[in-house]
Parts: structure tokens; sequence; C-alpha cells
């Protein structure tokens, strides 16, 4: 049997056709109106595709403009300076932290921590080499401090 092979068909799909399903009313310019909108007010690119998806029918954004959301989001130089992963990754940290300082003797929470900071120092290093953060871009490990 294949390592990672998956049985049966039950996973969720992408929409097969490229072209624009029939149902999708809203113009190119409204779509991108309205990534521009939601970005504005915070949200992820994962969480506006959610949006797009089940608030107003548009299956995937890709097909109707012909672009991904974050050239999208380039076009307008709306983009986050620091990328969606490399952020849930931190935020993940400092939640971790609030609840070490609470809880300072609960040592699963500190190798969360640890892992979590490894992790963070690694995708940093990559988007420093893609020059999508600053090469001088530095995350403050926390972990040290509990140990």
């Amino acid at each position: 049997m294949r390592r990672g092979a998956q049985k049966g068909k039950s996973h969720s799909k992408r929409p097969v056709s490229p072209n624009v399903p029939q149902w999708v009313k809203t113009s190119p310019e409204e779509i991108e109106k309205l990534i521009v909108d939601l970005a504005k007010r915070g949200l992820s690119k994962a969480a506006i595709g959610q949006v797009l998806r089940d608030e107003n029918g548009i299956p995937l954004a890709k097909a109707v403009l012909g672009k991904t959301i974050s050239q999208v989001l380039a076009d307008n130089k709306v983009e986050r300076r620091i990328p969606d992963d490399l952020q849930a990754l931190i935020e993940h940290a400092d939640k971790t932290v609030k609840h070490l300082e609470q809880h300072p003797v609960d040592h699963a929470s500190l190798r969360g921590l640890e892992i979590t900071e490894s992790k963070i120092h690694r995708i940093a290093k990559y988007y420093r080499r893609k020059k999508i953060l600053p090469a001088d871009w530095k995350y403050k490990p926390r972990a040290a401090i509990f140990s």
C-alpha cells in the first residue's frame, strides 16, 4: 500500500471547470472590490476565500478573476506586512506565552512553545530568503524565559 494514500472519495473537491459558474452574477470588478474591503477589515487570504464562497457563492476567485486573491491584494497594495501563516504561528506562540505566565509548571505547553518558535524561525528564514520579509526581520523567542 502506498504511504499517504487516500482511501475513498469523500474528500472535498475544487470546482472542475476553469470557467465561471453560471450562478455567479457578480462582476470581476465587484469581486476585486470585495476582496480589498475584506482585506482592509483584517481578514486573512483564507478567510477572504471562505467569505467569497459561503456568503457570495463564488467557488473559486481565480476562476472568475483570472488571478489569485494574493495577486489582487498585491495589485491594490493591501498586502499584510507579515504573511498569514507566519502571523498565525506568532499569535499561537503569544497565546501559549500567556498560558505559561499563569501556569508556569505546564511543561507540555513549554515544549509546544519551543516547537512553535522553531517553526517561526524556519518559515521566517524562508521568507527572508524569498525577500518577502526584510533581511533584518527577527522574532524574539520567549521559550527561553520559562525554561
